[in-house]
C-alpha cells in the first residue's frame, strides 16, 4: 500500500482506527493535540502539537493520501479546519464520530446548547458533578453550589468557589459512578452528549438514583463530509481505496450505515 493516512486523534476510536490500519500494512500517522499531558499513544508514527490553523494543516496534508478526523465530538475547531484544508486541497476526509448517547426509561435529561446554559439551568443546586472536561470551566465559576469537577488532568481556572476536583480516566463503572454521586449528594449532573461506552456509566448511575443530567449537545458537522459510526466503517472506507481502486486516495463516499 502506497501514501499515508494522517489520523487526527485523541480519541479511543482513534487508537482503535490506527490500530486497525497498522496491523493493515497502512502508513498511518496520528495527530494528538497534546492537551493531555499522559496520552495513551496509538501504534504508528505519532505527531503532538496543533498545525497552526488550516494553513498549516492544509501545508500537512501534502503526501497525504487520506484524511481521518477522530478528534472529540465537540472539537469543533480542528474538525471545521480539517474540512476547509481537505477540500483545499483535494484530500479525501472522513470524519470517524461515535453516535450519541440515547435517552432510556427513567432518565431525567434536560438539554442545552451550552456550557454557559448547563451552568444557568443548575444555579439552585447544591452539589453538581461536573464531567465536562478541564476546559471551558469558567462558565460554571459563579455557582454557589458545591461542583465535583472530574478530568483527566487538572482543571484551568477559574473555577466555583467551592470546588472538588476529581482527576480520573475512564472507563468508569457504574457502581463507581454511584458511589462518588452518593459520597457528594450529588443532586444534578451535567456532561456533554460524548457518546460512548468509557463514560456512560454516570448516566446510569444518575438514572439509578434519580439523579438529573443536563446534557450539552453536539457542536454540527461541516457540511457535506462522510461520517463514519464505527472504526470498522472508518477502516473499510479508507482500505477500499487500495484495495479496489489501486489508488493512492481512497475514493470521498459516504460510508455504508
Amino acid at each position: 500500500m502506497t501514501g499515508r493516512v494522517l489520523v487526527l486523534g485523541g480519541t479511543a476510536e482513534a487508537r482503535r482506527l490506527a490500530e486497525r490500519l497498522v496491523a493493515e500494512g497502512v502508513d498511518v500517522l496520528s495527530s494528538l493535540a497534546g492537551r493531555v499531558a499522559d496520552p495513551v499513544l496509538p501504534p504508528g508514527e505519532v505527531r503532538v502539537g496543533g498545525f497552526g490553523g488550516t494553513a498549516g494543516l492544509a501545508a500537512a496534508l501534502d503526501g497525504v493520501a487520506a484524511l481521518v478526523d477522530a478528534t472529540h465530538p465537540f472539537a469543533a475547531t480542528m474538525t471545521a479546519h480539517a474540512a476547509t484544508a481537505a477540500a483545499a486541497t483535494g484530500t479525501p476526509l472522513l470524519r470517524l464520530q461515535r453516535p450519541g448517547w440515547t435517552e432510556q426509561a427513567g432518565d431525567d435529561w434536560r438539554w442545552v446548547d451550552s456550557l454557559e446554559q448547563a451552568a444557568t439551568v443548575v444555579a439552585g443546586a447544591r452539589s453538581v458533578l461536573v464531567t465536562t472536561g478541564r476546559q471551558g470551566l469558567a462558565a460554571f465559576a459563579g455557582l454557589t453550589a458545591h461542583c465535583v469537577v472530574r478530568s483527566v488532568d487538572p482543571p484551568e481556572p477559574p473555577l466555583p468557589a467551592r470546588t472538588t476536583v476529581v482527576l480520573a480516566r475512564g472507563p468508569f463503572r457504574v457502581e463507581d459512578e454511584r458511589a462518588l454521586m452518593t459520597a457528594h449528594r450529588v443532586d444534578v449532573v451535567v456532561t456533554k452528549d460524548s457518546g460512548g461506552p468509557m463514560t456512560a456509566a454516570k448516566l446510569t448511575a444518575a438514572r439509578d438514583l434519580g439523579v438529573p443530567v443536563v446534557l450539552v449537545r453536539r457542536p454540527p458537522l461541516p457540511e457535506g463530509v462522510p461520517v463514519a459510526a464505527t472504526v470498522e466503517e472508518a477502516a473499510v472506507w479508507v482500505l477500499r481505496g487500495w484495495r479496489e481502486r489501486g489508488t493512492t486516495r481512497p475514493p470521498a463516499t459516504r460510508c455504508p450505515r
